[in-house]
């Protein structure tokens, strides 16, 4: 599949940082609690949530929202989608050719 100017952006700014780079290692062992990943990584709740939101938008992670038993709170937790990036001369040629 081709991708789009947009897409290949989005992907390139989604891996572009340590800490996502960092959180799709994380995934990839297991599902996660977001304050679990806040604590593992050092990090303020928000921080890391801002960029798991980028790479939910990039399609590299998904979240669920659920209540657990003993506990009324909803928690979210994120895991890791399967993904392959791959950017080719095909691609490019679309976009600009």
């Amino acid at each position: 599949m081709t991708k789009t100017l947009q897409q290949i952006t989005t992907i390139g700014e989604a891996i572009s940082h340590p800490v996502r780079l960092k959180l799709l290692y994380l995934l990839s062992e297991r599902e996660r609690y977001i304050y679990e990943l806040a604590k593992d990584l050092s990090l303020s709740r928000q921080v890391v949530q801002l960029h798991l939101k980028r790479l939910e938008k990039a399609g590299f992670v998904e979240s669920d929202l659920r209540l657990e038993e003993n506990d009324n709170r909803a928690k979210k937790f994120f895991k890791l989608k399967k993904f392959n990036v791959t950017l080719d001369i095909d691609d490019l040629a679309k976009i600009f050719g």
